[in-house]
């Protein structure tokens, strides 16, 4: 049994934290009246399991949401089981009521021991499997901790729901291309793919890497990063330069970035030799690189 106020880290943690497991103490609201839909009353929060389909993998910090314990701003929004079961009739459900909208504000109900939490049944939502992960989309979408990711994710599943992307944009209300931009992101890496969800890979340049070839993308990305640290470099340098003596040799940033790029791929090409392609046509763009290639060409003739 969970200890009262215990962490729920995950929504499948949540999900089975209910009923004899629940963190928060107290007598099964057998006799409870059934909430009527669309209306907000309070439940045990016993009665409550989060969604088990989610597709967050986690619940996050919690800590923005402690004041839960003293004060609930929003109902959370829920199925019944019966509702839900009918979507999902291989997930077992020992609650009484889904929490479709607010599975954090239940997590943080647990975490810190609230016990109760005002709900609306909403079983429209669960008429069929698209409509409730639309809903869950929609709500999470631009949300703390709901990375992109899992948006990624979600939208596949949404797609696979519905049969096409273009039927999965109208029921979220984007556009296609929105949709076609998030599911490129699951062709990258799973590396690539974990920095971006960490936010070390910004979203944009995530999607170029798309693009590339599966087996290229880790060296592409490799190749920019040690330009990034090459250029930051330089920039720290240039700031120094006024310090020292004013017979210093003036410096020209590119030079000395492409110089670095192409020596050090010069050094590890037995080991990576695509890594100096690339830093030669990053460099010299798509006219020098054909360039080079007719002349190395001529040359192993």
């Amino acid at each position: 049994m969970a200890p009262k106020g215990g962490v729920v880290k995950s929504f499948a943690g949540l999900a089975a934290a209910v009923g004899d497991n629940s963190s928060v103490d107290g007598v099964r609201g057998d006799a409870a009246t059934q909430p009527k839909a669309g209306l907000s009353r309070s439940v045990p929060l016993k009665d409550l399991v989060g969604n088990p389909h989610n597709p967050r993998d986690s619940v996050g910090d919690l800590d923005d949401l402690r004041s839960i314990v003293e004060m609930q701003l929003q109902p959370v929004v829920a199925v019944t089981r019966h509702a839900f079961q009918n979507l999902y009739p291989d997930t077992d459900i020992s609650a009484r009521w889904v929490v479709i909208l607010g599975n954090r504000r239940l997590a943080a109900a647990q975490k810190f021991g609230r016990p109760d939490l005002e709900i609306v049944i909403k079983d429209e939502l669960a008429r069929d499997r698209g409509t409730l992960l639309s809903a869950v989309i929609a709500e999470n979408v631009d949300r703390e901790g709901f990375d992109v990711i899992e948006e990624a994710r979600a939208v596949e599943s949404l797609v696979a729901e519905y049969g096409s992307a273009d039927a999965a944009a109208e029921h979220l209300h984007k556009s296609k291309t929105w949709v076609s931009q998030r599911r490129a992101l699951l062709k990258l890496a799973p590396e690539i793919q974990e920095a971006t969800r960490r936010g070390d890979l910004a979203v944009r340049v995530a999607r170029s890497l798309a693009r590339v070839p599966l087996e290229e993308q880790v060296t592409r990305w490799n190749a920019a990063q040690i330009r990034d640290r090459d250029e930051a470099s330089d920039t720290e340098s240039d700031g120094n330069a006024g310090e020292g003596s004013s017979d210093a040799a003036p410096r020209s940033g590119r030079a000395p970035r492409a110089l670095r790029a192409v020596t050090k791929a010069l050094r590890e090409f037995d080991s990576d030799p695509h890594a100096l392609a690339l830093a030669l046509h990053a460099e010299l763009g798509d006219h020098g690189a054909k360039t080079l290639t007719s002349h190395l060409r001529k040359l192993t003739r």
